[in-house]
């Protein structure tokens, strides 16, 4: 099949969102700050470019950064790019090594990779000052296609501290065309990236369905008309079913748990993205390990739970876990500490940086260690309220989306000033 025989890029839609709603969560300055950038890049035309419009943090932040890009007077559009089962199999499989899996590269995969980035690039018109080119799957989309934009960014979302080497080697070359490189965390620059970086670190949308206040009453209601026995004990991981999420650790931790709280019922709540065909032999994988076991609810949006189910259960829940072995960020860690929600999760990627051992709850490095701060808090409730407390307030002083907001367009601005990022 030749490459112009693909399908084609689409553009996404976008809810409208005005800054101004942010400033009873973050205050006046911030504000003040991301307007002052705003004026500076005003008039810009940015394209984001990702694999998916939904299911994950990537899409999420997306449809949050773009509209409020647009309320500050920036020309920004956000385009998915289009893609079969194979050629998302093959991106999984280069995200995976990028995180460190020992993966091998076949020829073919290789050539399916191109095949698909050439036909995007090919089949996207028009002309922008800046293209933001988020994770692998696009990552070739300007080696052939390099007079769409001035200035091209590569967002790196994933952990790639570790990458394993056959998979970065292939990967390189692309990522080195880009003028800019930007990634969540300094450890997670490749040492041998011989181009300029910067870091964006993610942040959750306050106003969104997932996000906003929610009575108590009706995040019960919610949760139990969905399966949940609101008068007994539950533990949540929202997450995508994916490998690092170590969702049978999870389900490993909870038997555990239930030899001191016997009635303890746990929620496996994610969604499920366009581009990682992985996830639905892992909820199978779980669906097999659990069977006839009641008090194990395995959930997706699939299944149409919404964002607004997942706020509840983000609430209802007595304790949290994010068992993340390897993890970009974790946004939903923010996502539920916002709620009050006390949480153990793993020592992984960006999760240290929200959950500080103590604030918020507790980390944790084995299944012992997580069986057994999940058994604490459960125990103590007085004092898993209280953390949870500290870590809504941690979310709010660093990890809303007007912090993002502004540090985007800082990137945005440095990168297109004379002589930054020039190559």
């Amino acid at each position: 099949m030749a490459a112009e025989s693909l399908a084609s890029p689409r553009r996404v839609s976008v809810k409208r969102k005005a800054l101004e709603g942010y400033r009873e969560f973050v205050g006046d300055e911030l504000i003040a700050e991301v307007r002052g950038l705003a004026a500076e890049v005003r008039g810009l035309r940015v394209l984001e470019l990702s694999a998916t419009a939904t299911g994950g943090g990537v899409a999420e932040l997306l449809s949050s950064l773009v509209p409020l890009q647009r309320d500050l007077g920036i020309e920004a559009e956000w385009m998915v790019i289009a893609g079969d089962h194979g050629f998302f199999e093959v991106t999984k499989r280069i995200h995976n090594g990028l995180q460190g899996m020992d993966v091998d590269l076949s020829g073919a995969e290789r050539e399916e990779f191109l095949r698909h980035n050439e036909a995007n690039a090919r089949a996207l018109e028009g002309h922008w000052d800046a293209i933001v080119v988020h994770d692998p799957q696009p990552a070739a989309v300007r080696s052939f296609a390099p007079a769409l934009a001035d200035r091209w960014i590569w967002r790196c979302h994933i952990d790639s501290s570790d990458a394993h080497v056959p998979v970065w080697e292939f990967l390189r070359p692309y990522v080195e065309l880009h003028d800019l490189a930007a990634f969540t965390l300094e450890e997670f620059v490749p040492p041998d990236l011989a181009i300029p970086t910067a870091m964006l670190v993610p942040a959750i949308d306050p106003i969104t369905s997932k996000n906003q206040s929610l009575p108590d009453y009706l995040a019960r209601r919610t949760v139990a008309a969905l399966g949940v026995d609101v008068a007994e004990p539950l533990l949540l991981q929202v997450s995508r079913f994916d490998p690092w999420k170590d969702p049978l650790g999870v389900v490993e931790v909870w038997r555990r748990v239930r030899e001191t709280f016997p009635t303890l019922q746990l929620a496996l709540v994610g969604s499920m993205a366009t581009d990682d065909p992985e996830a639905w032999r892992i909820y199978e994988q779980i669906e097999r390990e659990t069977a006839g076991e009641r008090d194990c609810l395995l959930l997706t949006d699939q299944m149409g739970v919404a964002s607004h189910e997942v706020n509840a259960f983000q609430r209802v829940a007595d304790v949290a876990i994010q068992k993340s072995t390897r993890e970009g960020f974790g946004l939903v860690v923010s996502e539920t500490l916002w709620k009050g929600t006390a949480m153990v999760a793993g020592r992984a990627g960006g999760i240290p940086d929200q959950l500080q051992d103590g604030v918020g709850g507790y980390l944790a490095d084995s299944t012992e260690q997580f069986s057994a701060r999940v058994t604490e808090l459960l125990e103590d409730p007085a004092s898993a309220s209280q953390m949870g407390d500290a870590g809504a307030r941690r979310v709010r002083e660093h990890f809303l989306l007007p912090r993002l907001l502004r540090d985007h367009l800082a990137v945005l601005r440095n990168i297109l000033a004379e002589g930054n990022g020039a190559r």
